[in-house]
């Protein structure tokens, strides 16, 4: 046998091994999924000329087919290779910048995740029944998150903003406020008093997606009103 029919066989068996290791390993298999998705993910990120690029000069409905075109390709995939059905275990409030990826904070883009998205991750009644109705449903975990470089909060603490949108920067005002009446609420106070839920809180830095996690006041700060200008997004 030869050098190079040795070193074929070598390098099938080792891809053969590494195959098995991905398929029977659990572990092994969610992080080289992990590293996939990070890929595409990288992938992607870098075309930003490619369409509904940030120009002057293309317009709102242009920019409405290139996202019709991109659902009808996301969709034909998706009919070839159908996502497993889960029943998600955690809740993740996020605010809606769009710098917030939940699927990149947790690593994870399988279904085991409920994610309410608000301005500035307000809590505010209506969203605290859809939490308290999954947690009916089974949810164990809420998460209650704010983030770095926040426009909401940037907002509420500018007296210009805070007058131009004064329904926002009240419910920025009464964050905290909505928090504890959810946590008060009779469902989500006797799951936690049973141990059947965990509610944290976290402050997301927006330029790594770290979790800090904290108390309620570290993660929704109080709006400190300020004259200094801010930029953010």
């Amino acid at each position: 046998m030869t050098k190079t029919k040795k070193l074929v066989i070598a390098l099938g068996l080792i891809a053969a091994v590494a195959a098995a290791a991905v398929m029977l390993i659990p572990q092994v298999e969610f992080i080289v999924g992990g590293g996939l998705v990070n890929i595409g993910y990288r992938l992607q990120d870098r075309l930003g000329k490619y369409d509904l690029q940030h120009d002057e000069s293309i317009s709102p409905s242009e920019i409405w087919e290139g996202l019709m075109a991109q659902n009808d390709l996301a969709a034909d995939v998706r009919d070839v290779f159908p996502r497993t059905v889960r029943h998600p275990v955690v809740v993740i409030l996020a605010c809606m910048d769009a710098r917030i990826d939940t699927s990149e904070l947790v690593g994870d883009t399988r279904r085991y995740y409920y994610v309410v998205r608000t301005a500035g991750s307000v809590l505010a009644p209506a969203e605290q029944e859809m939490l308290e109705l999954a947690v009916l449903n089974g949810v164990k975990v809420v998460v209650l998150t704010s983030h770095s470089d926040c426009a909401a909060e940037a907002a509420a603490s500018k007296p210009e903003s805070r007058e131009k949108f004064p329904a926002l920067t009240e419910l920025m005002d009464e964050r905290v406020h909505h928090v504890e009446e959810f946590l008060a609420r009779p469902v989500i106070r006797e799951a936690m008093e049973k141990g059947e839920l965990e509610v944290k809180f976290a402050r997301i830095d927006t330029d790594s997606d770290r979790l800090v996690v904290g108390d309620i006041e570290a993660t929704f700060p109080t709006p400190s009103v300020s004259n200094e200008p801010h930029v953010g997004h």
